[in-house]
């Protein structure tokens, strides 16, 4: 499963109708099975409780501001998920805010994810190179292993 914890612009309660909106959910929970969104925030949940303070220093500076509550969005492992994740933050980030994803420290906009902006190589939710990188090949998919025979 794949991870991206998301700062939208404005109050959580607009988020969650917009949320409400877009996929089934109910109590700060929502998913299409393809997404699982979290609300989490920072006085009641989890957030930030196992964040580097540096990591935390840098979302604030992103931002201009410490967010106290995001969304945790965990992708299917069962999909690419690219065009899902993609999707959804076109909805949840026109107003505003960054993402965060598994593969760098930056904080992403939706304008940067839109154009396809690299950072040291990665573009948002990349994982396919951040893969090549560590493990010197492309990660074996379930829709290539189903086109070689393995499945």
């Amino acid at each position: 499963m794949l991870t991206v914890f998301v700062f939208p612009s404005g109050e959580s309660t607009a988020t969650a109708a917009r949320l409400d909106r877009l996929m089934p959910g109910q109590d700060g929970y929502w998913t299409d099975e393809k997404l699982m969104v979290d609300l989490d925030d920072e006085k009641c949940g989890q957030l930030f409780t196992d964040w580097e303070p540096e990591d935390v220093r840098l979302l604030d500076s992103a931002l201009g501001y410490h967010p106290t509550w995001a969304l945790q969005v965990n992708v299917s492992g069962r999909i690419d998920g690219t065009a899902e994740i993609r999707s959804f933050l076109s909805h949840i980030l026109h107003a505003g805010g960054v993402a965060i994803d598994d593969y760098s420290d930056h904080c992403w906009t939706l304008e940067e994810i839109d154009s396809e902006h690299k950072v040291d190589g990665l573009g948002f939710f990349d994982f396919r190179t951040h893969y090549e990188r560590t493990h010197g090949r492309q990660p074996r998919t379930s829709a290539r292993a189903r086109s070689e025979g393995e499945v």
